[in-house]
């Protein structure tokens, strides 16, 4: 069988397509599926997207009208699927439950240091050989408390990397991870954890109670001087109040991997073009906020986990086998989803 791919990254493409050898034939292509690309996957009964995929109800009743039956997904959230679409159409929709927490773990602390460090502007002055160190002073960490909302997996593997810092560590999540208490961590209100944190770190997935998790309030609460990194998802930051809060003077330094309307934008390059996303303009604008483009998980370690459970999902529901990783399995969706 020939599936076909999209959203597909140069250096993703050699580990997918040695996964699939040998059992089916893989077309890799680098565009993101959506209602414009869709119709480039008629014919085939396997489509697998990229996280910036649009899989709304028009997506994937075009994807169902060319023949398309499951849908592969090579990432977590699902949050921009419509299951109940999907399921619909008699379709079968396979995620990726988890891959490498180190990853998003460690470019999480990455983009905290950075920001710290000054280490993006400091790159660009030593380009053109601007040596001063005016307005690149950082703080030390050791001692200053960390804030982890969501300590699953990869808030616990930050949470390690904090408590080698020697942080305080302060935790907001439905449920205590023991082994974050074990290091010392205290569960507390996400009010108080915006009160006190010096770093606040995201590791929520977004669903209807966490989107805009960090709205205004939130961002009022914080000092004045906090570091805010976002490596979850982009529609846990209400980006308009965080655009008023820097205009306002507040934050010593923002870090994002993730943004609301990353689909337009991310993943693809736009250089050539003037870039018409005017929130991302002003975001980029500031000398204190890193934005990435949605990287933390592109490890060889994590990218071949997330392609291993891909071809997992891809032959369960050849087999008409279900598994953990299926969301909606042959039209059918969980009864805790329906």
């Amino acid at each position: 069988m020939e599936i076909v791919a999209f959203g597909v990254q140069r250096d993703e493409r050699p580990i997918l397509e040695r996964a699939f050898a040998g059992r089916h034939q893989i077309r890799s292509l680098d565009v993101t599926l959506d209602r414009d690309t869709a119709p480039i996957a008629h014919g085939y009964e396997i489509v697998s997207a990229g996280v910036t995929a649009d899989l709304g109800a028009d997506v994937l009743q075009t994807l169902a009208a060319g023949g398309t039956r499951m849908i592969a997904q090579r990432a977590t959230g699902f949050h921009r699927i419509d299951l109940r679409a999907a399921a619909d159409l008699g379709m079968s929709v396979g995620r990726v439950s988890h891959y490498s927490p180190y990853a998003v773990a460690e470019f999480a602390w990455g983009l905290a240091l950075a920001v710290n460090r000054r280490l993006l502007t400091a790159g660009h002055r030593t380009r053109t050989l601007d040596f001063r160190l005016d307005g690149l002073m950082g703080r030390d960490l050791r001692g200053r408390t960390a804030g982890v909302l969501g300590t699953g997996r990869i808030g616990e593997a930050f949470a390690e990397i904090a408590h080698g810092f020697g942080m305080r560590l302060l935790g907001w999540d439905r449920a205590a991870n023991p082994r974050c208490a074990a290091l010392g961590m205290a569960y507390v209100p996400k009010e108080r954890l915006f009160a006190e944190a010096d770093l606040i770190t995201l590791h929520v997935p977004l669903v209807a109670t966490t989107h805009h998790l960090v709205d205004a309030g939130a961002l009022a609460a914080m000092k004045d001087d906090a570091i805010l990194v976002n490596s979850g998802r982009g529609g846990l930051v209400d980006t308009a109040a965080l655009l008023d809060t820097l205009t306002a003077g507040r934050l010593t330094g923002v870090a994002l991997d993730v943004y609301e309307e990353e689909a337009d934008s991310f993943s693809a390059d736009t250089s050539p073009d003037v870039l018409g996303d005017d929130t991302l303009a002003r975001l980029t604008a500031f000398p204190h906020v890193l934005v990435t483009s949605h990287q933390a998980s592109f490890t060889e370690e994590a990218v071949g986990q997330i392609v291993e459970a891909t071809v997992a999902n891809v032959e369960d529901y050849l087999a008409h086998r279900t598994n953990a990783n299926m969301l909606v399995t042959r039209g059918q969706l969980p009864a805790a989803a329906r």
